[in-house]
């Protein structure tokens, strides 16, 4: 199910932790979460999208967009995956991944500050921290849509963008290039505890937790581990070598998820950072 056992070895430093800023993946987020709501197929969203592709061809990546229709509870959505690549050497290739839509609650201002927009502000300041590094393997930055369900989630209601990209890249081959997918979501909370999520590749979340102890970051990545449905999963069926971040303890008792008090006052530029430093360094060791 899971991709081969991964040699935990160290490689010269062609990536500096310095290169990422939390404080400009902060910065991202705040004008993520300044369009308001995102659902997909929304108006605010499709300004999200325009953001998005504007800054990763500014900064020299080849963009391209999945774009297709959901049919979901509610309705068929128009949903796109946007997708940064910069070519390497060796034909395999790094993904690193997240949603940037917000979930539709109706009545609710619900502005996902944590929930789609601190996935896709970390995204937007990798984008910008990997542009000029030189690189073995293709880089991949793919920012899902459709990640929230529409009511009540189910096998088919919610993930649509990654389950969506991930049977198209079944079909053109593209799977079986991938070295390996690193999904991001909800790391910016200021009380960071990213877990050990247990359908993610044993050998990734090694490779992750090493790293993590190698950096001095690894009290913010707790031993407590949990079964998480999330983007990473429709690739991890198909046999990719597949790792989820996710701080799934939002505000006391997870208080604060898909509530209106997901706010951008409630993130952290240090948490940003250490998630960034930590996927700088499992970077390093997969010898990108």
């Amino acid at each position: 199910m899971y991709g081969k056992k991964m040699m935990l070895m160290l490689v010269p430093a062609i990536l500096a932790a310095q290169d990422f800023s939390g404080a400009k993946a902060l910065e991202w987020t705040r004008k993520a979460v300044a369009f308001g709501p995102r659902p997909a197929g929304s108006a605010a969203i499709a300004k999200l999208q325009t953001m998005i592709r504007a800054e990763l061809t500014a900064q020299g990546w080849q963009v391209s967009e999945d774009g297709f229709t959901a049919g979901t509870p509610v309705g068929p959505k128009v949903m796109r995956n946007i997708i940064a690549k910069q070519n390497g050497t060796s034909g395999r290739m790094i993904v690193l991944t997240g949603h940037y839509d917000t979930k539709a609650i109706p009545g609710m201002n619900f502005v996902g500050a944590n929930d789609g927009g601190a996935s896709a502000g970390w995204l937007l300041e990798a984008a910008r921290a990997l542009a000029k590094l030189p690189r073995k393997h293709d880089v991949a930055l793919v920012f899902f849509d459709g990640e929230e369900a529409f009511g009540e989630w189910s096998d088919t209601n919610g993930i649509y963008g990654s389950r969506h990209l991930a049977e198209k890249w079944r079909a053109d081959g593209t799977l079986t290039r991938i070295h390996a997918l690193i999904n991001i979501d909800m790391i910016g909370d200021a009380d960071l505890k990213v877990v050990d999520e247990q359908n993610s590749s044993p050998a990734l979340r090694r490779l992750l937790r090493t790293a993590a102890a190698e950096t001095g970051y690894g009290k913010y990545f707790p031993p407590q581990g949990i079964a998480i449905e999330d983007d990473h999963m429709p690739f991890v069926r198909l046999g990719v070598n597949a790792v989820d971040l996710i701080d799934f303890d939002y505000g006391p008792g997870h208080s604060y998820w898909h509530t209106a008090k997901d706010t951008v006052d409630k993130l952290s530029a240090h948490s940003l950072q250490v998630v960034g430093d930590v996927v700088m360094e499992v970077l390093r060791r997969l010898q990108m």
